[in-house]
């Protein structure tokens, strides 16, 4: 029995030995492709906060998902509020690659609701875009100079799809130290990337 088995085993090498190339290169190549598995974590939700002399008067969002800023900028000036903007949404295209200076993005989901959205820039420009992948409601955009002068841009709340838009000039060119977006994800996900750009 033993020497059966032997024979077997022997025999099974030899086969294996004597298969074409080709043949075998091929079992190698072959691919097994798994999805990637999404982990959703407990979304938390947390008070939204406006500065005082913050210019919106409606009621706000109470509770929001915070997403800090990538980069940390501290603006030492104290915080001076301008008149309101209200917005007027206008596709656009992109300026030039050499003339954008910083750019940043934010994924958000429909699961979290109001996301308060944070980038630290700290860079001079005159005109910030906005590119929108998805769809989002949007509520308002604070953009906070180094000098601590605060422009806050007015959505009113509104839905827009997917598309480049024009956020902000400062044709005079000014340093901006951050922006901060409050938006809804009105699709399965959305995001949201800040462009800054200098003529």
């Amino acid at each position: 029995m033993k020497k059966l088995i032997l024979k077997a085993g022997g025999f099974a090498i030899v086969l294996v030995a004597l298969m074409p190339a080709v043949y075998v290169a091929g079992q190698r190549r072959r691919v097994v492709v798994r999805h990637p598995v999404v982990v959703r974590h407990p979304v938390v939700h947390t008070t939204l906060v406006v500065n005082r002399g913050h210019p919106i008067r409606r009621v706000l969002p109470a509770a929001v998902v915070v997403r800090p800023a990538h980069r940390t900028v501290v603006v030492g000036a104290p915080l001076v509020f301008l008149p309101v903007l209200t917005w007027t949404a206008r596709s656009v295209s992109l300026p030039t690659r050499e003339r954008l200076l910083w750019q940043d993005s934010e994924e958000i989901n429909r699961d979290e609701g109001w996301v308060d959205a944070n980038f630290g820039i700290d860079e001079p420009g005159n005109a910030l875009f906005l590119d929108i992948n998805g769809r989002a409601k949007l509520n308002f955009a604070e953009v906070t100079f180094s000098n601590g002068k605060v422009q806050v841009v007015d959505f009113n709340e509104q839905t827009h799809g997917s598309g480049v838009y024009k956020l902000l000039d400062f044709v005079d060119g000014r340093r901006v130290s951050t922006v901060r977006i409050l938006a809804k994800s009105e699709s399965e996900y959305t995001k949201l990337t800040v462009y800054l750009s200098k003529e």
